[in-house]
């Protein structure tokens, strides 16, 4: 992209911060389009898009101008991801692409806050307020109702979020993110793979199925995080974490036109409180506790 290469860095970071959190909403999207449509069964969806990823990833490596070292092996991190793309697809079996999104991504800011907890971080009185307001906009479209998701489903995406916010922790700080995501989609794979073998009876897929896996595997996942890693040399972490806000609404909205689901006052409200709460909890400055003096 030399046009944009030669822009401006504000329009440059604006423009690949807005394809990457299209290509994150995308995943549901495409997902969701698949499973609703019976054109694959989810295990073969899942090991499809971490091949596809997989594959994608190596090839932009290679190409790459400045060749990195091999990433350290990290199964963590790599079971992590396998955990979350198997239920991310098996959730999206019943569940609405606005809300799937919704609760994936205020469970893996919830797992991030209890992460800082566990570490020794001290919140301020807002961020608590904002966690107590995410949990309770969670509560609400979940509990019981004709506008609230299928339970299983929404258990299995909330899960699916818990296993992205550990695997974003074990990658807190890797040399190469990139190096690092390839190498944890490769080592996924043959996880997904005999997931996908343990339930062969159930096995389904035709081409426009795959070609959705594929797309989600190598575009919105592998060239999304390319995008997504380019875009983060011009935030700040603050930014970073807050323009992940727009990732549910892109979604909710994409369902409405792609897939002809209907937005709920249920969704809007809980979306109001989730995100609202997120944003609350980012906007407060956590601080470390002071090392005790010996005495």
């Amino acid at each position: 992209m030399p046009a944009l290469r030669a822009a401006s860095p504000w329009l440059r970071t604006t423009v690949l911060t807005t394809l990457a959190m299209i290509a994150f909403a995308a995943n549901s999207l495409l997902c969701r389009l698949a499973l609703q449509q019976h054109l694959i069964d989810a295990a073969s969806f899942g090991s499809i898009r971490l091949l596809a990823g997989a594959l994608a990833l190596a090839v932009i490596l290679r190409l790459r101008r400045d060749r990195a070292a091999p990433a350290a092996a990290d199964w963590l991190a790599a079971s992590a991801l396998f955990a979350y793309v198997a239920l991310f697809s098996f959730a999206y079996i019943s569940l609405p692409a606005g809300s799937g999104a919704l609760i994936l991504f205020g469970a893996v800011q919830l797992t991030m806050f209890c992460a800082g907890l566990h570490a020794g971080e001290r919140f301020r009185r807002s961020a608590w307020c904002g966690l107590a307001l995410a949990i309770a906009g969670l509560v609400f479209l979940v509990s019981p109702g004709l506008a609230a998701p299928p339970p299983g489903a929404a258990a299995m995406m909330a899960a699916a979020g818990i296993a992205w916010g550990v695997y974003s922790l074990r990658g807190r700080g890797v040399a190469d993110p990139l190096a690092s995501t390839a190498a944890n989609f490769l080592r996924a794979t043959p996880l997904a793979l005999l997931l996908s073998l343990a339930l062969a009876t159930h096995a389904r897929a035709d081409a426009a199925g795959v070609a959705l896996a594929v797309a989600s595997g190598a575009v919105t996942s592998g060239i999304g995080y390319v995008i997504w890693y380019a875009a983060l040399n011009g935030l700040s972490a603050m930014r970073a974490a807050t323009v992940q806000l727009s990732v549910p609404p892109i979604a909710a909205f994409g369902g409405v036109l792609f897939l002809s689901e209907s937005v709920s006052i249920r969704l809007v409200l809980a979306s109001i409180a989730i995100l609202g709460g997120v944003a609350m909890v980012l906007a407060s400055k956590s601080r470390r506790p002071a090392p005790r003096r010996s005495t």
